[in-house]
């Protein structure tokens, strides 16, 4: 599929890191900045181990425009002063490190078990980014 995302290994951290972004090219990072290479990296969204886990185990695909949002409801989260957070896009829950902009865990439908989700101190609902546009809040 051509929505699917890419995903970069990173063996230092133990993350995979997932970029909205295309990946720097090692030819083009001469010519940028520092600010840009920290800006591409910042809106980066990674996976921990476990939730690659989770994601495969549990056959959860994440379409381009999926991710998008995810980025962006981890910006409303860390605006909002959120450590932990649960987002919600779709189907589907992940349990998010605001901070280190790291997915702890990911789950569907079939997967919530209860319901129930503890250590987390906000919540953020991922619409799809025009679902609202034309509505006056």
């Amino acid at each position: 599929m051509s929505d699917q995302l890419k995903i970069n290994s990173t063996q230092q951290s133990g993350y995979q890191q997932i970029n909205n972004q295309d990946k720097v090219d090692a030819k083009n990072v001469a010519g940028t900045s520092f600010a840009e290479i920290l800006d591409a990296s910042t809106n980066s969204v990674k996976f921990s181990n476990h939730a690659q886990k989770r994601l495969q185990t549990r056959n959860i695909n994440l379409t381009e425009d999926g991710l998008t949002r995810l980025a962006n409801a981890i910006d409303k989260a860390d605006q909002h002063g959120g450590k932990e957070s649960l987002v919600l896009v779709d189907d589907l829950a992940f349990i998010i490190n605001v901070k280190d902009r790291v997915v702890v865990t990911a789950m569907d439908n079939n997967k919530r078990g209860e319901g129930v989700f503890t250590k987390i101190d906000s919540v953020v609902i991922a619409d799809k980014i025009n679902a609202y546009k034309n509505e006056n809040l």
